[in-house]
């Protein structure tokens, strides 16, 4: 039996490392502000379709929740820290803040949505930035920007004309 409490970690290429986190960063950041807004928006939203834009907003939350953590599990597991503290959030995200307060749904769904799209800006430079850096890193960015696009149209259909 190995004890594989004494081997070595795997080694990683130090510039390949320092990339991943050059670019999951961001990623992580404003998928949790992206999760803290939604979640704003999911309490105080009021109008048509309440429960069908509370709900979808609560799935959103879940899903930027999961994409933040599955990138921050990322950048550690290939050996680098993360600061994703609540001060760093809101100092580096590019997530505008959704309004105060109750607003109507079609309000809130604009809002919620130019969140989505920062974050997809993000994730898209992640993407490019990747591509030469480490392949499983950007094919995790390209994963989470296909969820993501896929949650910002079951939103924007609430206001479609």
């Amino acid at each position: 039996m190995t004890d594989i409490s004494s081997a070595p970690e795997a080694t990683t290429d130090t510039e390949m490392t320092t990339g991943v986190a050059q670019y999951l960063a961001p990623v992580v950041i404003d998928l949790n502000a992206l999760a803290l807004e939604g979640k704003q928006a999911h309490w105080h939203v009021r109008g048509p379709n309440f429960i069908g834009v509370h709900e979808l907003l609560d799935t959103l939350v879940d899903h930027a929740r999961e994409y933040g953590d599955t990138a921050a599990e990322r950048i550690v597991a290939m050996g680098e820290e993360l600061d994703a503290r609540t001060a760093t959030i809101a100092a580096k995200t590019s997530v505008p803040a959704v309004r105060s307060g109750f607003n109507q749904s079609e309000d809130f769904i604009a809002d919620v949505i130019a969140g989505i799209d920062a974050a997809l800006v993000t994730l898209r430079a992640a993407i490019e930035g990747l591509e030469e850096i480490d392949a499983v890193s950007q094919d995790l960015a390209i994963a989470i920007t296909a969820d993501l696009e896929k949650d910002r149209w079951f939103l924007f259909s609430h206001i479609a004309k």
